[in-house]
């Protein structure tokens, strides 16, 4: 690569990032200001913000990884996160949680739970999971963006993840919510246009739109027998119906990426930045079409990899990361096919897409842990401004340390699985509570709280003792018991959001109806 244009593009694009960063420091005068951006962000920017905040690494370079390995059939994701990620989150609760929450003058998605259900232990169990468990999330979309750097820039991994990580804690500590809003709808810009010349690129290269997906699915002689002995029909067909990776496409991907949205603290509180309901509807089409480019885009380039590789170097995509002794690694599919498929060029765009991509998610992601951290979880009531503003960068400080360790410490191929786990522990707890919450009068603090908890420790379980992927990697069930699950086939890869959603919604309502409702006034919320 041209280092000295390499520069130059990364002196700009920093440049352009701490000079929103500085007016977002300028403009954050209050609490409200730091958390909610004042309340009164341009439906544009709060739909590009979404959107960015929404598309990480892990899902450009984790889920389009996956995309080599698993085929299109991850393009159902991006038709789940554009119905249900942007639709049914815009209208049916993007609305409400703005109304409710204006009403109830919250500034965080805890203290909207616990108000809604009059509950100081709500809000402060909720912002406990979103603090210990999101930078779990956030370590995956760092080792995405440091994954490229390493690639593209021939850097050591650890000399590009502190970089990396540096450069989101600089803007997030200081200039708050208004500050990550500015930078989000920058850096949406360029992850669209990279994304765009990404796509064009890739069939240009392969010959074609049609050429492109015929060799694509002439490849399925190919497939690996393990993985065709698990189901794997070919790139461009869906799994066997039934077979474990029809699970694991199914169950993790798609439907704990895809609902799991609904429940993402980071994204609901995109909701409270806006001035009128009406600026939700405005930011729709905006949305859609920012999701339909970032997931559409990094799941197709993902899956024809495999063609690009096997014309050039006669492997697959997984194999072709393998080189020099190196263990195969689906979380560099993509950076590799770009670094040797792409132009210069593009080479220099797409690594700016990938770090607005990481540090648009990061810096959500930051926010949300120290305002859990400082506002939520902290006893003291009537706090200055002055005060939270401190606390609240202290917290920053707590998950930037915490995501950099867990970034450090987990193994290869870990993005997509790390990513569809957080969604999955926000969908069990929060995604029943928080629905009931907009729309059913009758659900009690204590039907809330025992749905909640309960699919907190259930689901949590079934992670370290059930589920197989994530029980390897975190490694308990094996230091207590020797063995990497305690269940057989098909549990070990049915995801636990399967089981653990239907239980936290029995749960609530039985609970609910079980015991005294709240008062009207809370449960109307108006």
């Amino acid at each position: 690569m041209d280092n000295q244009l390499l520069y130059i593009m990364l002196v700009v694009y920093l440049g352009i990032t701490v000079l929103l960063g500085y007016l977002g420091y300028r403009h954050t005068k209050s609490a409200k200001d730091y958390m909610i951006a004042g309340g009164n962000v341009h439906p544009v920017l709060m739909a590009l913000a979404y959107g960015s905040t929404f598309i990480s690494t892990s899902a450009i370079v984790g889920f389009g990884g996956a995309a080599g390995v698993y085929g299109m059939s991850l393009l159902w994701l991006t038709a789940f996160n554009i119905f249900v990620g942007i639709f049914v989150a815009f209208v049916f609760f993007g609305v409400r949680t703005r109304q409710i929450a204006y009403e109830l003058q919250v500034k965080t998605f805890p203290e909207f739970l616990g108000a809604r259900f009059d509950s100081p232990f709500i809000r402060k169990f909720s912002a406990g999971v979103i603090s210990l468990t999101m930078p779990l999330y956030a370590a995956a979309v760092m080792i995405g963006g440091a994954r490229y750097m390493e690639e593209a820039l021939n850097m050591s991994y650890t000399s590009a993840l502190t970089i990396f990580a540096l450069i989101v804690l600089a803007y997030v500590f200081f200039g708050g919510l208004r500050g990550v809003i500015y930078t989000d709808a920058m850096q949406g810009v360029i992850m669209f246009a990279g994304m765009a010349a990404l796509v064009i690129l890739t069939y240009s290269a392969l010959g074609g739109v049609t050429p492109a997906h015929s060799k694509l699915e002439a490849l399925k002689q190919l497939v690996p027998a393990g993985l065709a002995a698990k189901g794997h029909l070919g790139w461009t067909a869906m799994p066997a119906f039934g077979s474990e990776i029809w699970w694991f496409v199914i169950s993790t991907l798609i439907l704990g990426v895809g609902i799991g949205v609904l429940a993402q603290p980071q994204l609901a509180v995109r909701f409270m930045t806006v001035a009128s309901s009406q600026d939700i509807y405005k930011g729709l089409s905006i949305g859609s079409i920012f999701i339909l480019f970032m997931t559409g885009v990094a799941f197709t380039v993902g899956a024809l990899s495999n063609v690009y590789f096997m014309e050039h170097g006669g492997t697959l995509a997984l194999a072709a990361t393998a080189v020099g002794g190196v263990a195969p690694n689906v979380d560099k599919i993509i950076p590799l096919f770009i670094t040797q498929a792409m132009p210069e060029w593009l080479k220099y765009l797409f690594l700016f897409t990938l770090l607005s991509a990481a540090m648009s998610t990061l810096s959500g992601q930051f926010h949300i842990i120290s305002t859990s951290i400082s506002y939520d979880l902290n006893p003291k009531q009537g706090r200055s401004d002055k005060r939270t503003l401190l606390l609240a960068r202290l917290g920053t400080l707590f998950g930037f340390v915490l995501t950099i360790a867990l970034a450090l410490k987990l193994p290869f191929g870990v993005i997509a699985v790390a990513t569809a786990l957080f969604f999955g522990l926000c969908t069990s707890a929060f995604l029943p509570m928080y629905t009931a919450a907009l729309y059913w009068p009758k659900i009690t603090p204590a039907g809330a709280i025992s749905s909640m908890v309960i699919a907190s420790v259930i689901y949590l379980c079934l992670v370290l003792f059930v589920h197989e992927k994530e029980a390897t990697i975190f490694g308990v069930c094996f230091n207590l018991f020797g063995v990497n699950t305690l269940a057989i086939a098909p549990w070990t890869y049915i995801d636990p959001l399967v089981i653990t959603l239907p239980i936290s919604a029995f749960v609530l309502v039985a609970v609910s109806l079980l015991t005294q409702p709240v008062s009207q006034a809370v449960t109307e919320g108006r």
